[in-house]
């Protein structure tokens, strides 16, 4: 059941981002898109703390006497959800979930070498450096697979920035592995997963607020204003639990580590995430543009997949 749930809450992460895409249009800015995801994390993981029975007491005394990059996770995670909606629109389901990937994995090796945030150290071997380069591999992979089905799309390939999104995924994706360092650091200051998650998305939802408000002072200069056409049209009901699945995924990175220790976690997960970005593209989900899945695609994502084993079990 364990597995099962890993496996579920890494498909969740590619239905949340196109949930928010549609969210955007909606509410007309990616900040604002997020803060209502953020909104929706925060109220499912307090109501799942009342309901079994753990209360909302957090614990300031003992996070006082910790490093103040405790609370620099749900800063992390604001830009990486942010950013999956932006890159969504971009590059698509399926790049928009294992660019990040590849960064998670590539810091992750950082920051187990060196033992950031308390991790426990695990030094850079052969087999860690050949998974890695597997990991690049298998993103190359896919990605040259997009550009061979954009070339009858003159639309995408109209972004001559192409590139610069796709290392702002990599990026946005090593946000989200120190993220999870510090989360499961700060689980056990807390002594529960679920709080962690909470108060890391109090953090994320209080940036996102600054950052919202300040946009609206600036009267639409900067912010993204709605058109008639997005504010008149039916929207549907699905739009607002994005966060829902936000929440599920930090839990279960949090939870699953505990369980089956970060290595095998991770490539629980991953498989969920690179699966459901392949099956969102393809069945164009939630309103999200269909871009048909491919062999290439499929032998991209198992090289990747295979990559991150060597990475995290060996």
């Amino acid at each position: 059941m364990s597995i099962i749930f890993g496996i579920l809450a890494g498909i969740g992460v590619p239905i949340q981002t196109s949930i928010n895409a549609r969210l955007r249009k909606k509410v007309g800015s990616p900040y604002r898109a997020s803060l209502v995801s953020f909104a929706v994390s925060l109220i499912f993981l307090v109501l799942l703390l009342l309901i079994l029975g753990q209360g909302v007491h957090i614990p300031f005394d003992k996070m006082l006497h910790e490093p103040v990059w405790i609370w620099f996770g749900g800063i992390c995670s604001f830009i990486y959800v942010t950013g999956n909606i932006l890159l969504f629109a971009k590059l698509g389901g399926t790049l928009a979930v294992i660019l990040p990937v590849l960064g998670q994995i590539l810091v992750g090796l950082v920051i187990d070498h060196f033992g950031f945030f308390y991790s426990l150290k695990t030094p850079i071997s052969v087999f860690r450096i050949f998974g890695a380069v597997l990991v690049v591999a298998g993103v190359v992979i896919v990605s040259l697979a997009k550009r061979e089905a954009g070339k009858n799309n003159p639309k995408e390939n109209a972004h001559a920035d192409i590139w610069l999104w796709r290392i702002f995924g990599v990026l946005s994706g090593a946000l989200s592995g120190v993220q999870t360092a510090i989360n499961g650091h700060l689980g056990k200051v807390v002594d529960s997963p679920i709080k962690a998650s909470a108060i890391s998305f109090t953090v994320g939802l209080s940036c996102l607020c600054v950052i919202c408000i300040g946009l609206r002072l600036m009267q639409g200069k900067c912010a993204v204003v709605q058109t008639r056409e997005h504010m008149n049209e039916k929207n549907p009901w699905w739009m607002w639990i994005g966060g829902v699945f936000g929440g599920i995924y930090v839990l279960a990175n949090v939870e699953l580590a505990e369980i089956f220790g970060t290595g095998l976690a991770v490539i629980i997960i991953l498989i969920g995430l690179t699966t459901g970005g392949i099956l969102v593209d393809h069945f164009g989900l939630f309103e999200s543009p269909k871009k048909t899945m491919n062999v290439q695609k499929i032998v991209g994502v198992c090289v990747m997949v295979f990559g991150a084993t060597l990475i995290k079990l060996l």
